[in-house]
Formats: C-alpha cells, structure tokens, sequence
C-alpha cells in the first residue's frame, strides 16, 4: 500500500476515535490572515443597467431566483460583466460583497497564466520533462526507469503520475513524493484530473525563477490588475500550492476573466500572451462524462468557444467571449465539479441560440425589481413573496423532528423555565452565566473541510457557556485552551473573528430558539465561514436534569464528504490487505461509523459555580488564557492586533 493511502487510513481512523489534535502527518503552520479590511479596493468596474448593455433585468432576476430555489445550490456571491461592466452583482446573506472567498481548483487557471508567462520570457518549454527539472528530487529507481512526462501533460491532467490530492496529508515533501510515484498509462494519453498536478507546475515557477507563484505573479499580474485583497496557501516546504488555497474576492475573479476575454491585454498593456490567451482556451483533451473538454488548466463550456475557470463546489469565472460577458460566481453547492445544477441554471438562461441585444430600452420598473431583490437578497430580508416560497440564509431545512415554535409549544421548555413565550431575549437571559462541560470533547468548531484542507486540526470543544449582556447574546466555546465567544444574531447573523491555532476566520453567526416535536427547547446555531463553502451548524437540545444534547452538522455535509471518502476508501480497498475487510462488509461499516463521525452529537452538563473555574491543571489553563464567560462581558475579541474586545468586523471596517 502507498504511503499516501496508509496516511489516509491513518487519518479517518484519527477522526472517528476522536484524535484529530496532531492527526495529520503533515507540520501545521498557521498562515492565513484577518482579511485586509484597511486596504482599499483597486480598479473596480463600472456599473451599467443590464438594459444598456442589451441584457433583460427580468431575466437576470429570474436567473437568481432560480439560483436561490435549487435544493443543490447555496449561493454567496454572483456577478455578471458585459462589454466590461458590472450589470448584476448579488451577495447571499450573511455573505456580504467585497470580502475575499476561497476559490479552491478556480486558482488552476492562474497558475496556468502564470506557465505562459514563463514560456513567453524564454525560461521554459512545454515539452520539457519534468524529471530533467527536478532531477534532485528523484532516486536512483525513478531515474532509471521512467517514461517521460512533459510541461504539456500537466497542463492537460494526463500526466498518469497517481500521487493525487490524498497525498498532502501523507507528510511534508509532496513534490519528492510526486516525483517517484508510480505511473499509470501513458503519460500525454487520458485524462485524469490531479491537483498535484498544477501544485508541480508551481514548483517549477519556483525552480526556474527563485521565487514562489505569487510572488512571480504580483509585478506581472495582480499588481497591473489592481488585485490587492488576495492570499494563497504554501505547503510545508514554501511552495505555493497552485491548485488551490487562494483567498480572493469576486470582482477579482471578475478581472481574470475579463483579462481573458481582452486576449491578455488590460489597460492597453499586454498582461499575458496573446498566443497563450488562445492555446490555453482550446481543446487538447476530452475530459470526464458530462463535460466539455479540458485545455490548459482550463475546462471548455458547452457554448461554442466559451471556457471556464472550475473550482468545486461553486467557484467559477465563465467566459462568454461571442457575447463579451463574464459570470462569476461563490458557492457552497452540494456537487463538487463543472457538471452541476448551478452551472446547468446558468446553461438554461445563455443557450447556444441566445444572443444579446447590443442595447434595450430601458425598463426602470424591472431595474428597480432587481436592485431590490439583489438588496434583500444581501440582507437576508428576501420575503417568501420575493423568492417564490424559498428562504436563504437561515435554515434550509430542519433535521427530522425540528420545527418553529407555535402557539401550542411556547408554554413547553425544559431547561428555559418560565419563560411565557419562545422569545429569544427572555431565553438568553435565563441562560446568561451557564457553563457547560462537554463530552466527548473531540469535536471541533472547524467543520472538517477547514481542518483537512487548512490542516488546521481541532482539540475539540471542551465546554460551552452562555452569555447576555447589554443586549448581546453568545454562545462561548472553549478549545485549545481559549474561550470563542460567538455573538449571535436572530433573524440575520453577528458577524466575529474566530481564531483557532493562530488562524483567523470571518464567522457570521444566527440563532434561532425552536422546539422539537415533543416540546424541548432546542437552540439552533448557524455558522458560516463567510470566507470559505463550509457553515457549522449546532443544535443545542435543553434537557431535564441541567443537561445538554448537543448535535453537529455541516455543509456541504455528509453527502459530499462521504462521495470524496467512498472514492479513498475504494482506492485503499485495492489492496489484498483489504480484500478481507472489504468482502466481509466492513466499508460499509467503515462509512457508517463515518457518517456518524460527520454528524455527531456529544452532551453538556452543568458545572456549578463551585466547580468552575476549577481548581485542576486544566481550570488553571483556562484563568491564564481567557475570563470564564458570565463574568464580564464575552463579545468576540479581536485581538492580535490590539483591535477592541466588543468589535466585529463590520465596526473595524467602519
């Protein structure tokens, strides 16, 4: 068995005893920043009614409707540019424009700007094989009997080479681990897609020039380009990772493809290649059923001469160069690739016969209709009447037996005692000072996708605690040794930092106080990472005896975690060891006890006040790093950066 496939096994099996704290092979090293608020926005686009630039406002209204009513959808930013202006621009409560999304597989495409640059300036060739360029890093086996793979066939995923994305929990060198993997095939012959394959092509960007992908990118792409709000990962040995990782915001993403629809040129200056512009837009490859071909790290649209920059679940820039418009769009879609139902929405509204009018009459009532619904739709006030029957940015759907108060439940709670009625301010108060112990205390406030791909593993929450002050209710979490006061809002998210490991992520947070179908009172949390795909969503049961059931979910969730797992575990089934395991039922089990992993529930019981702080090693802990919150008041602190405790973000931006 690889050791990659041994570093996966390893680390389900981490995950579902609970030992995620150090599960990775891989060294953790905190790198991602708050988000720049204090930098200002460079070369934004103009604005133009979609009228002026022959586009119907009704139906761009009808596009984001259908966007929002898709059961597989969950849209934060959308934007369309014609004739280089911004005529529709959405942001999905409580996503909110002009901070940076993460844009996972999207970022292939500008690693691939970045090979073409490279080849413009002489310092690289596309049949070059990538053994003579990193011949340090192969073995005496590798060296000798190897097939060559070139430039090319990592630019059009057929390089065969099978150390894939599973190998970056495998440990710290992925390029030498790359280099002397197996190979399947013939290199240049089928396509299969691998994100190792673009973090190579980073690699070479640093091999031939010194300095890594972004820093080679900054002076020849961002800086000409006006993108100054961006940030992209590194693995453990400072190579950028190229394939993903990439922190940027939508009206930047809006510029890679408008630059691509201007054949390289922005401003009257030639940023890439003409000739790159077009090869990397073409076909070289079919790609995988359902999809339109691949280029140079780029996949073709089903339009005729359309292209697009592909991220999973719903990170896209699509180039529409016989209409001079550009889409882009953020979400956190419950299908991972190019052949989904968002991008099949967007397919039905620019079909191969629509052609846009070069101007229409201008149609104010259906402009004004737009705005409106662009602006509920940030504000998370969109009505039912609006939306036709959807909602967005709450909940979208309750778990079995979970519903809204009604008149017939209010007077039933079990710890939220007497209250007359569900109101969120009288619950909060009554539940102001309570401190919860947890168990089990593996589960983390990190949704398992921030943790896997940021190999930002948790602790595990240890206790939560509740707090109500001068209006202001929190729910407190304690890991790794620090207390995360989460301000919560009802009816639209609070927005916070939370910082975890020395990593700081933009959280809005939104409550609402439910019962279940026999009466007890359940809070219910929602948080979004409003940087990232991923929401954590908490349900929190007040049972009898000053007891908690506290039940974990995420999103995209267990379906979609499970789809990657099934795709791992069959690989690692493969070998004999395996057969046995695999024959006997025992992947089955394996994704049961998964499935339960993903969505676990874990229980709180009440610490009295003699008990806590507490005078263990662990309580001694806690008094060192934060106040036990009750105390005083827990709004989120921001600091790191001697910002005020009681900020949030939107009062730092202010």
């Amino acid at each position: 068995m690889a050791k990659e496939q041994i570093a996966v096994a390893e680390l389900i099996t981490n995950i579902i005893l609970g030992k995620t704290d150090g599960a990775s092979r891989v060294d953790f090293f905190p790198q991602k920043p708050k988000f720049p608020f204090d930098k200002p926005y460079e070369q934004p686009f103009p604005r133009a009614t979609p009228e002026s630039q022959g586009i119907s406002s009704d139906m761009l209204a009808d596009l984001l409707r259908d966007l929002v009513a898709s059961h597989y959808t969950d849209m934060h930013h959308f934007m369309v540019l014609r004739n280089g202006k911004v005529i529709c621009e959405a942001n999905f409560a409580p996503y909110r424009s002009g901070i940076w999304h993460v844009t996972h597989s999207m970022c292939k495409s500008i690693t691939g700007m970045a090979i073409g640059l490279l080849v413009e300036e002489g310092k690289l060739s596309l049949d070059e094989n990538i053994y003579d360029i990193f011949q340090k890093n192969l073995n005496t086996f590798t060296k000798i009997f190897r097939p060559t793979v070139t430039v090319e066939n990592l630019l059009t995923m057929t390089s065969g080479i099978t150390f894939n994305e599973s190998g970056i929990v495998s440990g710290n060198d992925w390029l030498t681990s790359y280099m002397n993997s197996s190979i399947t095939g013939n290199p240049g012959k089928n396509f299969l897609y691998n994100s190792l394959n673009t973090y190579v092509l980073s690699a070479i960007i640093t091999e031939r020039t010194g300095q890594t992908l972004t820093e080679y990118l900054e002076p020849r792409l961002f800086a000409p380009l006006g993108i100054t709000r961006y940030f992209w990962e590194t693995c453990p040995k400072g190579i950028t990772k190229g394939g993903w990782g990439l922190f940027l915001c939508a009206e930047d993403m809006a510029k890679l493809g408008q630059l691509y629809l201007q054949k390289g040129k922005w401003n009257g200056q030639q940023i890439i290649p003409e000739f790159w512009v077009e090869v990397s837009t073409a076909k070289h490859k079919e790609s995988i059923e359902g999809t339109y071909g691949y280029g140079y790290q780029i996949w073709m649209e089903a339009r005729p001469g359309s292209f697009e920059f592909n991220g999973m679940l719903g990170q896209n820039v699509i180039v529409y160069p016989d209409m001079n418009m550009v889409i882009v769009t953020n979400a956190g879609n419950n299908e991972l690739f190019q052949n989904c139902v968002m991008l099949n929405i967007i397919r039905k509204y620019f079909p191969r016969k629509f052609h846009p009018a070069d101007v229409l009459p201008e149609n104010p009532c259906a402009q004004s209709l737009l705005n409106r619904l662009t602006a509920q739709l940030e504000n998370g006030t969109a009505t039912a009447q609006t939306l036709s029957s959807l909602r967005k940015g709450g909940w979208k759907k309750n778990p079995a037996g979970l519903r809204r108060s009604t008149g017939a439940r209010q007077n039933i709670w079990n710890y939220v005692k007497g209250i007359p009625s569900p109101d969120p301010h009288q619950a909060a108060l009554q539940l102001n000072g309570k401190i919860f112990e947890l168990s089990p205390q593996s589960i983390g406030l990190f949704p398992l996708f921030i943790q896997v791909f940021h190999n930002n593993m948790t602790e595990g929450v240890q206790k939560l605690s509740f707090t109500c002050e001068k209006g202001e209710f929190s729910v407190n979490f304690l890991e790794s040794g620090e207390w995360h006061p989460l301000p919560v809002g009802f009816g639209q998210a609070k927005e916070s930092w939370l910082t975890l490991h020395e990593e700081s992520y933009l959280v809005g947070t939104c409550g609402e106080f439910t019962t279940d179908e026999n009466g007890t009172a359940v809070l219910k949390l929602e948080i979004t990472f409003l940087e990232e795909c991923v929401r954590r969503k908490i349900h929190i049961f007040f049972l009898p005896e000053d007891e908690l059931q506290i039940r974990w979910y995420e999103t995209p969730g267990k379906g979609m975690i499970m789809e990657g797992l099934e795709s791992i575990t069959e690989e690692i089934s493969k070998n004999f060891l395996y057969g046995t395991f695999k024959g006997a039922g025992g992947l089955e089990l394996l994704h049961r006890i998964m499935e339960q992993t993903i969505e676990p529930v874990s229980h709180g019981y009440l610490v009295t006040e003699e008990e806590d702080p507490g005078d263990s090693e662990e309580g001694t802990l806690e008094k060192e790093n934060a106040e036990v919150p009750g105390a005083q008041s827990v709004v989120a602190s921001v600091a790191d950066d001697a910002e005020p405790a009681g900020s949030t973000a939107k009062d730092l931006q202010e």
